[in-house]
């Protein structure tokens, strides 16, 4: 154990929430051991923990059971479930399966919502199941006569709305491959993505609504599609302007005139094989072309049903609000909610507009029961002193996702002081690589502070310390040492797996290195402590940031913090960028109160040697922060692609920073 580590072994930390005997009882996790007892005689698994060993013991079966008990359509699979498990990269699962991904979450068609959207502009909409389920035959049919077929990509430039998922569905459901972006990506950024893909079609929304500003995408799409010359029709949804003038839009139509000559009938689905390309999802490309990551339909599927039903103990009724944007994997993985028959509920717009508590008078209106969000917004709401027991009901709300980030202990605390007390809170951690998560909840286990409940069901994750051998109570790299469905089948225009075998594969022979900086502690819960990549090394000491920025970021002052690591002497020593809350100076005061805090909490090893103020702090798309941007600059090294971020600008506040030039 890293002797600077501020966590004792063995130590509890503070209990948070206990599940009640009926919460679990009536949890999908105790229904599924009850169906594994039951259809495998010689079994006997009392609780979750033994449902996870026999789940990475027993891998054919666990993912098997999972088909059958959610249902997923068809019922048979096949007989080969998984062959040449001893090589990770070259794992097939269900070789004999068909399926179609969109007849799954299709599979109800009544009068209970699959829809509710809320744009920041009070606009509403919602779709039953039997409209959705109507909408997407009237897309599909249109998309097949545009020619549209299996294999063809189309891309998405659209908002967190209703069109976006009933163009995903009609696409997927004749077997097209789906990747999408949100629509405050610049037009550099979406062509090096899409432009990679070599699209058949483009959809597209005219404009959107951010923070009270609207915004007119028209002239960017007009760039865009003149830049790829694969397109063959570009869809226009309409969602700020119903009337928008296209006409310097090559090959476009508005989606309205493009389904009116469709009538809605019974969906022919056809059934594709199990690995078949359902989405391209895109890595963060902060280091060059972003890589195109494609996962299958199957894996994908049996993932998110298993993460929905079993470790967010999804039900059909419930209503799921995960905040995100199409750019976002979350996206995804909120979509398939759908095949567990809970209703979507969509916001697209700025979270704290015109009020911080937007999100949660939206849960309280809606009676909405699952809420997934970023650790910052949670952190933005401790920042802001709200508190949400005094001013909102939240009855309906039983539990809250986290993710993007390690959630600190304070603000896991901030939830069940000022949000609500009787809730699961659960941090989750995956990634785009994966569609999925390798840590997540678990609604029949405690939730202690700063501690994430447990590792996923079927995800065999070890964490793999400096001697390349798995290690409890110490941290190291979070890995995985056996395939599991959502791997992805391949990235794109990488013929020889050059790129996915570097990617994950590099530093471990056969076992996936996933890049994240993690303990796992002897109760079975992880801490995640930021990116093993960013990890500062002062002294031959490795700490991961977020083991600086729960420290820094406790203090009333300061807004957020972006530690890097700047090197020479043979040794690296740690730069600490703090952007303060509005209108307060970086004193000396604070600057020694940063410190003292983290020699205290942390360790003197954990001490920045020089603290500076910063008014931005640049991160991704998706609200990460970029430790490794910052820390190129600093050192003078390549700063690489910079159109992927959400804020480029802000990266010129750590450029020739005089207080950083005598270090050499």
């Amino acid at each position: 154990m890293n002797k600077f580590s501020n966590r004792k072994k063995n130590s509890l930390p503070k209990l948070l929430w206990q599940p009640s005997q009926e919460t679990i009882e009536k949890s999908s996790i105790v229904s599924f051991i009850n169906y594994i007892n039951k259809s495998f005689p010689n079994t006997s698994l009392i609780n979750s923990n033994d449902l996870y060993e026999w789940s990475i013991d027993k891998p054919e079966l666990f993912w098997s059971s999972i088909w059958q008990f959610t249902g997923v359509k068809p019922r048979y699979f096949g007989k080969s479930i998984l062959e040449k498990k001893s090589k990770m990269i070259e794992s097939q699962w269900f070789k004999d399966a068909k399926l179609n991904f969109a007849e799954n979450l299709l599979k109800d068609k009544n009068k209970s919502h699959a829809i509710i959207f809320l744009g920041e502009n009070n606009v509403k909409w919602k779709l039953t199941r039997t409209d959705l389920y109507k909408a997407v035959s009237r897309t599909k049919q249109a998309l097949e006569k545009a020619g549209l077929k299996k294999g063809d990509r189309i891309v998405a430039y659209m908002p967190n709305c209703p069109d976006t998922i009933i163009l995903m569905l009609a696409a997927t459901s004749v077997g097209a491959i789906w990747s999408s972006c949100s629509p405050d990506f610049g037009e550099k950024a979406i062509l090096e993505r899409f432009g990679q893909l070599t699209p058949k079609i483009l959809v597209a929304v005219e404009g959107y609504q951010y923070n009270g500003k609207k915004y007119n995408l028209l002239e960017k799409i007009s760039i865009i599609t003149k830049q790829i010359p694969s397109l063959r029709k570009v869809i226009i949804s309409c969602l700020t302007n119903d009337n928008p003038e296209i006409s310097s839009i090559p090959n476009s139509i508005l989606l309205r005139d493009f389904i009116k000559k469709f009538q809605a009938h019974d969906i022919k689905f056809h059934r594709f094989p199990f690995d078949h390309p359902l989405y391209i999802v895109f890595s963060s490309g902060t280091t060059g072309k972003p890589k195109c990551i494609v996962h299958g339909a199957g894996g994908t599927l049996l993932q998110h049903l298993k993460e929905h039903q079993l470790h967010t103990n999804l039900k059909s009724g419930d209503r799921l609000l995960y905040f995100t944007t199409c750019g976002w994997m979350m996206w995804n993985w909120m979509v398939s909610a759908l095949a567990s028959g809970a209703t979507l509920m969509l916001y697209d717009g700025s979270p704290f507009h015109p009020t911080a508590t937007r999100l949660l008078d939206y849960v309280d209106n809606e009676r909405i029961t699952v809420f997934g969000t970023s650790a910052k917004y949670l952190d933005s709401l401790k920042k802001a002193k709200l508190k949400p027991k005094n001013t909102h009901q939240l009855l309906s709300l039983k539990t809250i996702l986290s993710t993007g980030s390690p959630l600190s202990p304070e603000t896991f605390e901030y939830v069940y002081s000022d949000i609500k007390k009787d809730i699961q809170l659960a941090s989750i951690a995956g990634g785009t690589d994966i569609i999925s998560c390798f840590v997540a909840g678990d609604p029949t286990l405690p939730v202690y502070s700063g501690e994430i409940q447990r590792r996923a069901f079927g995800m065999a994750v070890e964490v793999t310390g400096e001697a390349g051998t798995p290690v409890v109570e110490q941290k190291g790299e979070l890995t995985c040492v056996q395939p599991f469905p959502s791997m992805p089948i391949y990235f794109w225009n990488d013929r020889e797996n050059k790129k996915y075998q570097s990617s994950y594969f590099k530093k471990y022979r056969n076992k996936w290195c996933h890049g994240d900086y993690m303990l796992l502690t002897d109760r079975g819960t992880a801490i995640i402590f930021g990116r093993s990549d960013t990890v500062l090394n002062p002294g031959g000491v490795r700490i991961g940031t977020a083991e600086i920025y729960r420290e820094v970021e406790a203090l009333e002052e300061i807004d957020e913090a972006i530690a890097v690591g700047q090197k020479a002497r043979n040794d690296t020593r740690i730069i600490l960028f703090v952007k303060m809350r509005k209108n307060i100076p970086l004193t000396l005061d604070i600057i020694n109160k940063v410190k003292i805090r983290l020699k205290n909490h942390a360790s003197p090893r954990h001490v920045p040697e020089i603290i500076l103020m910063t008014p931005e702090i640049p991160r991704t798309k998706s609200g990460k922060i970029v430790e490794k941007v910052v820390a190129n600059i600093i050192n003078g090294d390549d700063v690489g692609n910079t159109d992927s971020l959400e804020n480029p600008e802000s990266l010129k506040h750590f450029k020739n920073r005089p207080e950083l030039k005598k270090y050499s």
